[in-house]
C-alpha cells in the first residue's frame, strides 16, 4: 500500500484513515506534513503520534496494538513505595519544560542519536506555550535529575519521552503524574508503543480501535479547571 503524502502547507488536510497504517513497519501512516499546533493537535486528536530519524522526512505513525495506562490500573512496586516514602525526590508540574525535554533530547548511553530535533523542540514547546503540552519534573536538592512531556487533550495524557540521571527518578515522576491526574478526572494515558518499564507500570496493549472510541469518549470533554496550575 502506498503511504499518503501530507502538504506541508495545509495543516488541515486530513489524515488518511488508520486502517491504512502499515503492518511493518507497525502502524506507519503516513509521510510529510508539518509540525504546526494545527497538525499535531489533529494526530493527537486521532490517535497518531510523530516519530522519525533526523534524517528522514516527518513520519506519523498509528501502531496496533496500542499500549495505555488506565489511571487506576497503576501499578507502584514494593521497591518504588519505599522510594517514594524517603522523600528524597521534590516533584513539580510545568516549571521546567525546556530543560526536560533538552533532557529528553539528549543522547542516552545506549544510543547513538535522538529523534527528539531541533524542529520537534520548537513544536512542542510551541504547544507549552498554549498549554497543551506539559512536564513533569523530579528534583533532588535543587538538581533537576528526571521528568517526563507530554500532550494532554480533554481528559487523556499522551505521553511523548521520559529520561532519568538517578535511579528511580523518572518512575516517581511517572506515578505522581497518574496520582495528579486521578485527581483532575483523567480517564487514560497513552504510552504508544510497549516497553517493559512502562508495562511494570501497569500498561496494558489494547486494540487501535478501542484506543480510537476512548479518544473519541474523552478527548472532548473538558479537563478539571485546575489541571496543570499547580
Amino acid at each position: 500500500m502506498q503511504l499518503t503524502i501530507l502538504d506541508p502547507n495545509n495543516p488541515y488536510e486530513d489524515f488518511p484513515p488508520l486502517s491504512q497504517a502499515l503492518r511493518e513497519p507497525d502502524g506507519l501512516l503516513a509521510v510529510g506534513g508539518c509540525l504546526s499546533k494545527t497538525r499535531l493537535l489533529k494526530a493527537y486528536r486521532n490517535g497518531i503520534f510523530p516519530w522519525y530519524n533526523p534524517e528522514d522526512p516527518i513520519l506519523w505513525w498509528s501502531p496496533d496494538p496500542r499500549l495505555v495506562l488506565f489511571p487506576d490500573k497503576l501499578i507502584v512496586s514494593r521497591s518504588l513505595r519505599k522510594t517514594l516514602r524517603q522523600n528524597k525526590f521534590s516533584v513539580t508540574f510545568d516549571q521546567a519544560f525546556d530543560k526536560v525535554i533538552s533532557a529528553c533530547a539528549a543522547l542516552r548511553k545506549d544510543s547513538t542519536g535522538t529523534w527528539i530535533t531541533d524542529e520537534i523542540t520548537e513544536a512542542y514547546s510551541e504547544l507549552h506555550r498554549l498549554g497543551f503540552a506539559h512536564s513533569v519534573e523530579a528534583w533532588c536538592n535543587g538538581t533537576l535529575v528526571g521528568g517526563l512531556y507530554g500532550v494532554a487533550l480533554g481528559r487523556v495524557f499522551f505521553g511523548e519521552s521520559m529520561f532519568h540521571t538517578m535511579t528511580d527518578a523518572s518512575k516517581i515522576a511517572f506515578v505522581s503524574l497518574v496520582e495528579q491526574l486521578k485527581l483532575w478526572g483523567y480517564q487514560l494515558i497513552d504510552c504508544q508503543v510497549h516497553t517493559r518499564h512502562l508495562e511494570s507500570l501497569g500498561a496494558q496493549e489494547i486494540d487501535r480501535a478501542y484506543f480510537v472510541e476512548l479518544l473519541n469518549q474523552y478527548c472532548d470533554i473538558a479537563a478539571n479547571k485546575s489541571a496543570w496550575k499547580l
